[in-house]
């Protein structure tokens, strides 16, 4: 496990029920930088989300991601948060290496997440893996 996803599994350890970790999962959501306008284009759209997510990136000479991404639902804006965070400045087969699914239902959201939010969460992860595939 990396350092990130061990720091995300710390933080949800001290987190009690699922309705305070839902809250600090929105929390992680309001935080996170908005995605401009002219971002929120059908190419940077996720598709198997109900609600709508869009993910954009970049990499830098050394093949490091940067991400960017939005929703317009507070919950899964959080999850965007909390994936993007594990794999924000990380190069492909380091994104590849990451077992996003596993640290989601470590910290119980797997569980508590509706089949629609979890298909969601699912095709972002896909998508992040397809992105570092193919930049290899």
């Amino acid at each position: 496990m990396n350092d990130i996803a061990q720091e995300i599994e710390d933080e949800f350890a001290f987190l009690g029920d699922w309705e305070e970790r839902y809250r600090h999962v929105i929390e992680l959501g309001k935080a996170m930088p908005v995605l401009a306008e002219n971002q929120k284009i059908e190419a940077n759209k996720i598709n198997g989300c109900v609600s709508q997510v869009w993910l954009t990136y970049s990499q830098d000479e050394a093949g490091r991601f940067s991400f960017l991404g939005d929703s317009d639902a507070h919950i899964v804006r959080g999850l965007v948060a909390l994936l993007l965070r594990l794999v924000d400045g990380k190069t492909s087969s380091e994104i590849l290496e990451i077992q996003a699914k596993e640290l989601f239902a470590n910290i119980g959201l797997s569980d508590n997440l509706s089949a629609q939010r979890a298909n969601g969460l699912q095709a972002m992860i896909t998508r992040i893996r397809q992105l570092a595939t193919a930049a290899l």
